[in-house]
Order: C-alpha cells, then structure tokens, then sequence
C-alpha cells in the first residue's frame, strides 16, 4: 500500500513516471483535470460547483479542489493506496491533505519531486510540435519530422503551438516555481520529501523513485 504525491515543473517528465509508478504499485494515477472533468460530465454537486468557476476562466477555489480530492479519495479503488497527481499545489491544499489523512488514520508514505534545472526543461518544452491538420505530435530533439516542416502522417504543416513558445513556457514555470517553492519547504520539514534527479534517461529516473520510495 502506497500513498504517494507527484511533484516536477512542467516538462520534468511526471506524466511518464506516473504511469509507471502507478503500474509498479497497483494504484491509481488520479489528478486534479480528470477529477474535475468526471464530476462536471456526471454534474455532481461538486461538480457543478467547480464548472461555475471554470466557465468564468476563473480558478477553482482551493477549498473546492480539496472537496473534490477527498470525494475522490474515498473512492474503493483507493483503498490500497494512491499516485495523486497535479495536488497538492499549494501549501493550504497540502494542510488540507494532511488533515484528511490524520482523520482517517492514515499519512503519506512518499512526496517525490523530480527535479530538472530550468535551462534543460526549456528545450523539452519549446521543442514540442504539432501538426495542425491531423494534430500528430513530434519533438525537435527526440522525435522529429522527418521532413522540416511537414507531417509524416498526412503532409499538413508542422508548427509550434502558442503554449509552447519560449515566453510561455518561462512563464509556466515561473508560476510552477511561485506555487511550488513553499510546498518543498513544507514537505522538506519533516523529512517526507524525496528529490529525483529528473535529468537522467527515464529508465533511470524511474529506479531513483522505486529506490527512495521502496518496494
């Protein structure tokens, strides 16, 4: 039984440790965008909560996100543990997590934070591509088209996505780094905190989680 919080900058690879962690332990990969998306499409009360504030391009309160978590984690596939993904993002959710926790006699085993310096998580993120007929995906430094320009797949144009650009991408992780500085210091208090170097191959990323995390 594993309970574990997932946290990187965009770019640091999460979604792909996630699936694998996910596998090794037998647990669910939840995160936030698909839990709002099952109550809004099943228009639970919690749901439509949150559905009020997202088509106002609003952000969804912390203390709705962490009602919509705890709803989630009383679920019987979480039973045996858990991968929460993309929460805690602040230090309020992270006490609300705790909290919860506490009440159901329970903790965290694991608070994993892959970390990857900003200078190398820029060319991850800007060099992702698209191509805008048929929207196949492609990435200047490992998977590029094999014509500049043109997709493999159909012959439509290839080309960067606005959320892509440089500005963008600075911008993203500056946020990532507003919101998630204070939860390192959080969970580095207590010792819960576990850093993986997120700048090796993938494979090698994934043995410093199973190591720090234990079987």
């Amino acid at each position: 039984m594993k309970r574990i919080v997932l946290l990187g900058p965009p770019g640091a690879g999460k979604g792909t440790q996630a699936v694998r962690i996910s596998e090794k332990y037998n647990i669910p990969h939840i995160s936030t965008g698909d839990i709002f998306r099952a109550n809004v499409k099943e228009g639970t009360p919690l749901g439509k909560k949150a559905k009020e504030y997202m088509d106002q391009g609003l952000l969804v309160p912390d203390s709705l996100v962490c009602d919509l978590v705890e709803d989630r984690l009383r679920a019987e596939d979480c039973a045996n543990g858990y991968l929460l993904d993309g929460f805690p993002r602040t230090v309020f959710q992270a006490e609300r997590l705790d909290s919860y926790l506490m009440s159901q006699c329970m903790q965290l085993d694991a608070v994993v934070d892959i970390e990857v310096a900003p200078e190398a998580l820029l060319p991850r993120l800007t060099g992702r591509r698209v191509c805008s007929k048929c929207g196949a995906t492609y990435h200047m430094l490992s998977h590029p088209p094999k014509a500049e320009g043109v997709c493999d797949v159909c012959g439509g144009e290839v080309i960067q996505r606005a959320d892509d650009s440089e500005e963008t991408v600075m911008n993203r992780l500056k946020v990532y780094e507003a919101q998630t500085a204070p939860l390192i210091d959080y969970y580095g208090e207590d010792d819960r905190l576990l850093r993986i170097d997120g700048e090796k191959t993938p494979a090698e990323v994934f043995e410093q989680i199973i190591e720090a995390i234990g079987e």
